[in-house]
């Protein structure tokens, strides 16, 4: 067999002269799995827009607390016995967020959305680690004093007070929330039911 300078054969070179090269392809095939995920990402992505864009807490301080400050704030209508209880720390927590060492602005997301989630499940108490805050700079209580402001602007919360010492103290706050409709009618049921019950016995 004889070999041109390349080292390629003359039968190899015969044999494959009627052979079409294939045309380079730069084109990169996209599976249907990837537009899945590219759909979900985007998805995913718009619902956190919405809940930001959502988001109404207010991003400054208009009333600063000191750190040894207690937080205490009730809507009209909760009993002085219910926010009694919860000022003392007699409610089951079904519930802890931890600020601690978070930024502004995750704060107020995390914040936000685990009131509304939390009451939505039905959850009625809680409790906030927000920090005394007494070295944080430039200000003193910086976050202590958003959560107690935030708190009070989210209709989901009825009631909140500073921490017993064996739940944090003046470091964090119990809150208390407003039943959610859902649960108002699962109670209103069982109610009716029960009287049903008595009634006919």
């Amino acid at each position: 067999m004889l070999f041109d300078e390349e080292g390629v054969g003359d039968d190899f070179l015969s044999a494959m002269s009627d052979v079409t090269p294939l045309a380079p392809n730069d084109k990169v095939t996209i599976t249907q799995a990837d537009k899945t995920l590219a759909q979900q990402l985007k998805r995913q992505a718009l619902e956190l827009h919405l809940k930001q864009a959502n988001n109404y807490l207010s991003s400054e301080v208009t009333r600063f607390v000191k750190p040894d400050d207690l937080l205490s704030f009730k809507q009209d209508g909760v009993q002085d016995g219910v926010f009694k209880n919860l000022r003392l720390g007699k409610y089951a927590l079904e519930g802890v967020l931890n600020l601690q060492q978070t930024s502004f602005e995750n704060s107020r997301q995390l914040l936000f959305d685990a009131i509304h989630n939390n009451q939505q499940k039905g959850i009625r108490c809680m409790l906030i680690k927000h920090g005394r805050g007494a070295r944080s700079k430039p200000i003193a209580a910086y976050l202590k004093s958003l959560v107690n402001q935030w708190l009070a602007q989210m209709p989901e919360v009825i009631a909140f007070h500073s921490a017993q010492i064996h739940h944090g103290g003046s470091a964090s706050v119990y809150v208390l929330l407003k039943k959610s409709e859902q649960h108002k009618a699962h109670n209103k049921e069982l109610h009716r039911k029960n009287s049903l019950v008595k009634t006919r016995y």
